[in-house]
Parts: C-alpha cells; structure tokens; sequence
C-alpha cells in the first residue's frame, strides 16, 4: 500500500507544481492574440501568393525557352 500511496503522493506534487508554475505565467491579452493572429494570417497568404506568382512566371519563361528550343531545332 506504501507503493501506491507514495506515486499518488508525487502525482500530486507533480500537479501542484504545475499549477503554481500557470500562475507565474504572463498571458497575452485578447487585443496582442488577436493581433498576432491577424498578422500571422496575412504573412501566410502575402508569402504564399507570392511563392506562386514566382513559380508562375519561371514556368512561363521555362515554357518560352522550350518552345523556342522547339523551333530552332525541330
């Protein structure tokens, strides 16, 4: 029973100091979370808008190079 009641002692602990440990944590406020959030959503979409409009213009200028290849040389 000493086994038992020990490792439910420490699970205890363990939790208790967990807790004390939340409490010394500083939370952002909503307004900086809904910020960052915003903000983080736009960086995604600017980054991968232009991620494609790059990828578009080397595939178009891959394509003019081989179409030209195709000419030259049949």
């Amino acid at each position: 029973m000493s086994a038992v009641s020990m490792g439910e002692r420490k699970k205890l602990s363990f939790f208790r100091e967990v807790q004390n440990e939340l409490k010394k944590v500083s939370w952002t406020s909503k307004g900086e979370l809904l910020l960052c959030t915003k903000v983080v959503i736009f960086s995604t979409f600017f980054f991968g808008l232009s991620i494609y409009g790059v990828d578009l213009t080397i595939r178009s200028v891959l394509e003019g190079i081989s179409s030209l290849l195709r000419v030259i040389f049949g």
